[in-house]
């Protein structure tokens, strides 16, 4: 098991030049490796010999930096005067300014204020988007560092990244010729179109997550975690599909899933993120840098953390509660809390599988779903052809009813899937009178279509129900229905070769030999023996009374992931359900002259 990154390396100590500053083809100057560099060395740690304030008047900027123009030695005076300035001058102090726009690098101040910085090699360090250094400012030393992001060989360039945010090809380069004077070659900016469309999309991707993970801010973090944590991940994942564990933004969404995690009380996943936060710190920036000095030692004691409350949370873990013996990818799904799907049932060719409650992508708990104020990437997609962001799959939300409250509006409290309790407040035109009194009651579960969290005036968070055909209220618990959607799984499918499982013995056998439940349609059995056993020992005298309700069919049998228009109760679905087998051509022949002759339809008569 590891729990932190997998190389982890001290700044190392170097006697001899790791670089050479010598001209590039195309570039004037520039920074090569004399030497193959391992990643996480310190290449560099430079004092700066100009600093501007970014604060003050211009004049007072101009008249402090001609004076530290004045005051450096000859050799450090032409040094800086031969550095690349985009800028036109016709004075000195234009002159110094241009220099100052073009390459000064930033510095942070001892007393906290933000400053321009001149350094004689790193300023002679050129641009690319797959940089593979990492400028740091360290505050304790107050030096510039330079540290290798992957192993450097020799006579490579050494580069970094002089913009912001990682963001596309187009943004990146309109932001290079804009503020630099030059459009970027390198790797990344070069790649052929169908490879530059897809680095696009996923710097695109976390350039938008990072955007949903901000919005909520702690409410979001303590109302719906698991969301979050959901979006963190996505990014995680996005990070390393282009330079595994080298992208310097994998620490910051390492401490942003830490700080979910310690919040709602997981010590033990916080714990994790920390330390892998602390790994990628002391690559980019060394043993002495803010982000090691500042977080290590949370890593030892996450309750030194300043979101970390000594309440209960929702996920209550003990620091020393990391599961030992898992597999990489066990334990990256128990660290990322990714959700186990259920085992799905093999059909056979063409056969489609019924929906199973417990799937979370399609029947998600509270905390899982998207948030009225927020873009989930989780399920809206952005459409090129409006510019608009529309579902890209159906969704339904669980809740078994606890409590009911009537005053001005019915209000339900519901227990989701995972025991959270929260309210259903009914903001339809009759204020939830439009629902039939024998279905309000404890104990039955309702069903939203595409619900989403919404924000109370009380500061708490639930769903805002509108349209009374979104909703549905089964007569059964959430637990009941979970476990027909299980037996469902398991006795209504087809599997490979046609056969089909019992429900009364459990023996498998060719369908045609197996007759259906002709109250429910869902269930087989062997003969009249083994369906008196299911009937009677195996509970489906309840089951098939559910399961002939149309709208739960219409939740079996419904194709949650085709979406293309939003959808209402009751649900419509193919015809040909999932748990019977195609018409045979005498059954079609029979079906036409049944609807020539207005008779019955002749597949009611199927099954015991």
């Amino acid at each position: 098991m590891s729990t932190a990154l997998e190389i982890q390396l001290e700044p190392q100590a170097v006697s001899t030049p790791l670089y050479v500053i010598r001209d590039v083809p195309g570039k004037g100057k520039g920074m090569i490796a004399t030497q193959k560099i391992p990643r996480g060395t310190r290449i560099l740690s430079e004092e700066p010999i100009i600093t501007v304030r970014e604060n003050g008047s211009h004049e007072d900027k101009r008249k402090s930096l001609g004076q530290q123009v004045d005051a450096l030695t000859e050799q450090d005076r032409q040094s800086f005067l031969s550095m690349h300035n985009i800028h036109p001058y016709k004075t000195s102090a234009e002159q110094y300014v241009g220099i100052i726009r073009t390459v000064a690098l930033p510095v942070d101040l001892p007393d906290g204020g933000d400053a321009a910085g001149i350094f004689k090699d790193a300023c002679r360090i050129n641009h690319a988007c797959d940089n593979n250094t990492q400028r740091d400012w360290n505050t304790l030393i107050q030096r510039l560092t330079i540290h290798a992001l992957r192993d450097i060989e020799e006579g490579e360039e050494i580069t970094i990244y002089y913009l912001g945010v990682h963001q596309n090809r187009a943004t990146r380069q309109a932001a290079l010729r804009n503020k630099f004077g030059f459009t970027c070659s390198c790797r990344l900016c070069s790649l052929p179109p169908e490879q530059q469309r897809e680095s696009d999309k996923r710097l695109d991707e976390i350039y938008r997550l990072d955007n949903l993970i901000g919005q909520g801010g702690m409410i979001s973090i303590l109302t719906s975690p698991l969301r979050i944590l959901r979006l963190v991940d996505q990014q995680v994942r996005l990070y390393n599909e282009d330079r595994p564990e080298d992208d310097t933004g994998l620490p910051r969404s390492y401490l942003g899933a830490a700080q979910i995690a310690i919040a709602n009380g997981d010590l033990a996943r916080g714990r994790v993120f920390i330390e892998r936060a602390v790994s990628g710190y002391r690559i980019f920036g060394g043993d002495d840098s803010r982000g090691v000095i500042e977080n290590e030692p949370l890593a030892k004691d996450p309750t030194k953390h300043q979101f970390y409350s000594r309440s209960p949370g929702k996920w209550q873990t003990a620091v020393n509660d990391v599961p030992l013996g898992l597999s990489p990818s066990d334990f990256e799904d128990w660290l990322w809390r990714r959700e186990k799907k259920p085992p799905a049932a093999a059909a056979a060719p063409g056969q489609r599988i019924p929906a199973h409650l417990r799937s979370r992508e399609t029947f998600p708990s509270f905390d899982e779903l998207p948030s009225e104020n927020d873009l989930d990437l989780e399920y809206y997609v952005h459409d090129p052809e409006t510019e608009a962001y529309v579902p890209q799959r159906h969704w339904c939300f669980l809740g078994e009813i606890v409590d009911i409250e009537n005053f001005l509006r019915l209000r339900m409290v519901l227990k989701d899937v995972d025991g959270n309790r929260l309210v259903l407040a009914f903001y339809t035109d009759g204020r939830g009178r439009e629902l039939e009194p024998g279905e309000v009651k404890k104990g039955n579960t309702v069903a939203v279509l595409h619900a989403e969290q919404h924000g109370f005036l009380d500061m708490t968070t639930g769903i805002r129900h509108e349209n009374p055909d979104m909703i549905k209220i089964f007569p059964a618990s959430l637990d009941t229905l979970l476990a027909l959607s299980d037996e469902v799984q398991q006795f209504s499918t087809v599997l490979g070769g046609g056969v089909r499982t019992c429900h009364g013995c459990g023996k498998t056998a060719p369908g045609a030999s197996l007759k259906r439940c002709a109250k429910c349609s869902y269930f087989w059995y062997c003969d009249r023996t083994c369906q008196v056993k299911g009937w009677n020992e195996k509970n489906h005298k309840a089951s098939c009374k559910l399961l002939k309700d149309p709208d739960l069919q219409g939740v079996f049998e419904f194709k949650w992931d085709e979406f293309s228009e939003h959808v209402r109760f009751p649900l419509q679905y193919p015809l040909q359900s999932t748990n019977m087998p195609p018409p045979s051509s005498e059954q079609l022949e029979a079906l036409m002259r049944m609807m020539r002759a207005g008779g019955r339809n002749p597949f009611g008569d199927l099954g015991l």
